[in-house]
C-alpha cells in the first residue's frame, strides 16, 4: 500500500473473541466522510465495508457489521462493530481466522485493493471467478473448486433471489475453466435447456459441451432402483397392509434378480443389484397371493385381500402412459442396456459432453422423487465401482431439491432421501460431489446441508430460514447471516471452505441466461396477441410434451 495514502479511520475500543468494537474518528481527529485507498473512493465506515486493523507488524481484516451513534448528519465518532475474518503474516500471505488479537486502542484503516486482493492470491490462479466485491467492483472473488465440489455446496435464497441465475453463472465458469468437467443437472422446471416456439433447442450453457435429455427419453427404469426407492414408489407407508406388502415385495424381487444373475454367469446377488425383473411378473405375484383360496376355493389364503391397494396403485401406473419411460421401458429392458445408459449418463456418450441436462418437467410430478434420487444414486454408484474415480470426478447439481430430500420428518421419500444422504455422507471418498439448491432450507434434510463444506446464500427473508442458516455455517461467520435480507438479485454471501474468507458476492450475469425470467406482466397485458392456438396448446397437453 502507498504510504503516502491516510487510511486511517479509526481506533478499537473493546476486543472479543467473536466480534470487535470501534469507533470513528471525530471532526477534530479529522474525519473524511469518504476514504480513497488504492484508487478507489469509499464511505467511510460503510456497513459491508472491508477495514485492515494494524498494530505493530499485525494486520487483521475485518467487516464493518454495524454503525452506530456519530454526530447529527455524518459519521464523524460513530460506533461500529467489527467481524474479523483472518489476518496478514510478516510477507503479506493472508489465512483464515485470528490468532494475534488487537488491543484498544489498535488503529484501524480502509482496506484498499491491494489487501483484499491479497486475500484471493491462493485462488486466483484457478481462474474460477464467479463474481466481484459489490463495494469493490475492479476487485474479482475467486473460489477453489475443488473444494467447492469435493465437499459439496449449497445455494439457498428465497423465490426470485437469483438462483437459477447463480446456478447457470456458477457453471458456465467452471466449463470455461475445466474443460474435462463432468457435470450432471437435475433440471425439474426445464430452465436451462429448453425449446423455443419455432422448436429450436435453447441452453444457458455451450451447446458443444451440453447433452440435453429428456428424462423420459433417458429412460432409467424402474429395475435400476434401490429396493427402498421401490417401496417409495409402489407401497403406501400408511397402508395398514404396508409391513407385508413390503415383506412380499422384497421376496419377489429378489428372487427375479436371482435368476437375472443366473442368466448373466453370475453367483449371488444383492437386492439392490442393478439387474432387470419383469414389474408385469411382480404384479401377477402379488395378484395370485391376493386371490389364494384353499379347499376348493372354501378357505382364504394367509394374504388374501391384503395386496387391494396395492395392485390398484401398480395396475393403474402401468396402464397410464406418462409412466412408461419408467415402468414399461422400450429400450431399457434388458441388464445388458446398463452400460449404455451410463455411457449417456456421465457424457462418455456420443458426442461427449462436459454436462448432462436431464430435463425432469414432463416427468410426473408424484415420480420426480423417486427419478431425482435414482439419477443421483446411479452417479454415486458410478463412482463407487469405478476404479478410476479419482480421475473422473462427477458433480451433481440437484435443482428444488427440499423437493425429494426432505428432513427426516418428512417419511414420504424416505428411501430417496436415504439414497442422496449417502451422497452428502460418502461420497467425497468417490469423486462425486453435490450441489444442492434450495428456496426452503428447512425443508432441506439436515443430514445433506450439515455435510455441506461451502454456501452461497442469496437473499432469504424469512426469519426461521436466517435461523437455520445461521445454525449451519461456522460460529465466527453466523453474525454475517443478517445480512440476507438486505441482497439484491444475484448477489450472494459466500461461506465456508471454498473461500479464503467470507465474502459478499455479486454473481455475473450468465450469459446466456437461464429461461427463468418472472413473466412481464405489465408488458404481456398492453402488447400480448388477441387470440392463442389452443388445439396445439390441446395436442402438447395430450401428448405431454413441452
Amino acid at each position: 500500500m502507498d504510504a503516502n495514502e491516510n487510511t486511517l479511520i479509526g481506533h478499537i475500543t473493546e476486543v472479543r473473541a467473536g466480534g470487535f468494537g470501534a469507533r470513528l474518528l471525530s471532526e477534530e481527529e479529522g474525519f473524511r466522510a469518504d476514504s480513497g485507498v488504492g484508487g478507489e473512493i469509499q464511505r467511510t465506515g460503510q456497513v459491508g465495508a472491508y477495514v485492515s486493523i494494524r498494530l505493530e507488524a499485525s494486520r487483521i481484516l475485518a467487516l464493518v457489521r454495524e454503525v452506530s451513534g456519530g454526530s447529527p448528519g455524518s459519521a464523524a465518532g460513530s460506533a461500529m462493530r467489527l467481524v474479523p475474518l483472518g489476518e496478514f503474516n510478516d510477507k503479506g500471505g493472508f489465512s483464515r481466522g485470528v490468532r494475534r488479537y488487537p488491543v484498544p486502542g489498535a488503529e484501524v484503516h480502509a482496506a484498499g485493493p491491494q489487501e483484499i486482493n491479497a486475500v484471493f492470491a491462493r485462488t486466483r490462479s484457478l481462474r474460477f471467478n464467479p463474481g466481484y466485491l459489490p463495494n469493490h467492483p475492479a476487485t474479482g472473488v475467486y473460489l477453489d473448486p475443488s473444494v467447492l465440489c469435493a465437499r459439496h455446496f449449497a445455494i439457498l435464497g428465497q423465490s426470485g433471489a437469483g438462483k437459477s441465475w447463480t446456478v447457470a453463472s456458477l457453471i458456465q465458469r467452471l466449463l470455461a475453466s475445466s474443460p474435462k468437467a463432468h457435470i450432471i443437472l437435475l433440471d425439474l422446471h426445464g430452465e436451462y435447456c429448453w425449446r423455443d416456439r419455432d422448436g429450436s433447442l435453447q441452453s444457458a450453457f455451450p451447446p458443444e459441451a451440453t447433452r440435453a435429455m429428456d428424462a423420459r427419453e433417458l429412460e432409467i427404469p424402474y429395475w435400476l432402483m434401490s429396493f427402498a426407492e421401490l417401496v417409495d414408489l409402489l407401497i403406501e407407508r400408511d397402508d395398514p397392509a404396508a409391513s407385508i406388502q413390503t415383506a412380499f415385495l422384497r421376496e419377489a424381487v429378489f428372487e427375479l434378480k436371482r435368476r437375472s444373475a443366473s442368466e448373466l454367469g453370475l453367483e449371488g446377488v444383492s437386492i439392490d443389484a442393478p439387474m432387470y425383473f419383469s414389474l408385469q411378473e411382480v404384479y401377477e405375484r402379488f395378484k395370485e397371493a391376493n386371490e389364494y383360496r384353499t379347499d376348493f376355493g372354501k378357505t382364504k389364503g394367509p394374504l388374501f385381500g391384503q395386496f387391494d391397494e396395492f395392485l390398484l396403485k401398480l395396475g393403474s401406473r402401468l396402464h397410464d402412459v406418462r409412466y412408461d419411460f419408467l415402468l414399461s421401458p422400450s429400450r431399457r429392458n434388458r441388464s445388458e442396456t446398463l452400460p449404455g445408459l451410463l455411457r449417456d449418463f456421465v457424457g462418455l456418450g456420443e458426442p461427449h459432453c462436459q454436462i448432462s441436462v436431464i430435463d425432469l418437467s414432463p416427468v410426473p410430478f408424484d415420480v420426480r422423487p423417486t427419478v431425482s434420487a435414482q439419477i443421483g444414486r446411479l452417479a454415486f454408484e458410478f463412482n463407487y465401482w469405478n476404479p478410476d474415480r479419482r480421475e473422473f470426478p462427477i458433480l451433481l447439481v440437484c435443482e428444488e431439491a427440499h423437493a425429494y430430500i426432505p428432513r427426516e420428518r418428512a417419511t414420504q421419500y424416505e428411501g430417496t432421501r436415504k439414497s442422496m444422504e449417502r451422497i452428502a455422507k460418502e461420497g467425497r471418498k468417490y469423486g462425486v460431489g453435490l450441489a444442492v439448491v434450495s428456496q426452503r432450507p428447512q425443508e432441506l434434510s439436515e443430514t445433506v446441508l450439515s455435510q455441506c463444506g461451502s454456501y452461497i446464500c442469496l437473499r432469504l427473508s424469512n426469519p426461521d430460514d436466517q435461523a437455520y442458516v445461521r445454525k449451519l455455517v461456522p460460529e465466527g461467520e453466523a453474525d454475517l447471516v443478517e445480512v440476507l435480507t438486505t441482497l439484491g438479485r444475484g448477489e450472494a454471501l459466500i461461506l465456508g471452505e471454498a473461500a479464503p474468507m467470507p465474502v459478499r458476492c455479486q454473481i455475473f450475469k450468465p450469459d446466456p441466461p437461464p429461461n427463468s425470467n418472472d413473466v412481464d406482466f405489465h408488458r404481456a397485458w398492453n402488447d400480448a396477441a388477441e387470440d392463442l392456438d389452443i388445439d396445439a396448446i390441446v395436442r402438447r397437453w395430450w401428448s405431454q410434451g413441452r
